[in-house]
């Protein structure tokens, strides 16, 4: 897979030399290149932003510089990239949407800071091309390259042979299938015994099908504490008859069409 990074602050983008990402640069299976932003302007100050029009604060990024960089990226390439804008009014990046964009050759990251990039980018390169416009949170921050070092890292880690074990994320939180709208959840290693604390006896048990069942109930426990959302928009056919009991033990209700609601929720949030 190929990335493109298009940024005023290349420094920002070292940590992709090191951990899961750089051992994957190191063995080919990520190219990935850094494109700095500033070297695509013309004037002797390297100006990359002005003052919006209709007035109000901050300043918006120039849509020149970044017309050249991109048009530069996607001459060296061959065939049509991705480009994804990391903005807080974009949509939702999920793991749904890292699977997905994992299985693309191409992928180019446009990172803005101040305001954003001028309106007519995005238009310019979305009439032909496939242009993604992607957040990672309801929360502002000061530019785009955290975002991308976000998802760089959700999406290579699901490239093959990447992970050392390549079911390692098939259990993760929010993986498509019996765990798309659940969170993993707590998981122990040796020592059995740690400051008097022990764990779990089942999962010494060697009973691969109990293990199994533990597992998915402590999931549905974790994400009843910490993401209710997710109980009342999970699908009721993945759901078995273990679950809806562990559910009701969890103070849920079953509606009549299957999807389950906790009284007092939406009075209390």
């Amino acid at each position: 897979m190929r990335l493109d990074v298009v940024t005023i602050f290349p420094e920002y983008l070292e940590p992709l030399n090191v951990s899961l990402v750089g051992k994957a640069r190191a063995r080919g299976q990520l190219d990935v290149r850094v494109h700095d932003l500033r070297t695509f302007t013309h004037d002797r100050h390297n100006t990359v932003d002005d003052t919006p029009y209709g007035g109000g604060p901050g300043m918006v990024m120039k849509p020149e510089p970044w017309g050249e960089a991109l048009d530069s990226v996607l001459e060296s390439g061959e065939g049509e990239p991705v480009i994804v804008v990391p903005t807080p009014s974009g949509r939702p990046f999920t793991q749904e949407l890292a699977v997905e964009l994992s299985g693309k050759p191409w992928l180019v990251f446009t990172p803005a800071r101040y305001e954003g990039i001028d309106r007519r980018v995005i238009e310019e390169y979305g009439d032909r091309l496939d242009v993604r416009e992607v957040s990672i949170g309801d929360y502002v921050l000061a530019g785009g390259e955290a975002p991308v070092l976000v998802m760089v890292e959700a999406i290579a880690r699901l490239l093959p042979g990447v992970l050392g074990n390549a079911e390692s994320h098939r259990d993760d939180s929010f993986a498509p299938g019996a765990m798309a709208d659940l969170l993993e959840g707590p998981v122990y290693t040796k020592p059995p015994e740690w400051r008097g604390r022990g764990i779990p006896q089942v999962l010494l048990s060697g009973h691969h099908g109990k293990i199994a069942r533990w597992r998915r109930d402590e999931a549905f426990r974790r994400t009843s504490e910490n993401r209710p959302d997710l109980i009342e928009r999970c699908d009721p056919a993945a759901l078995d008859k273990h679950d809806r009991s562990m559910l009701a033990a969890l103070g849920w209700t079953e509606g009549p069409d299957g999807r389950f609601w906790r009284p007092g929720r939406a009075v209390e949030e």
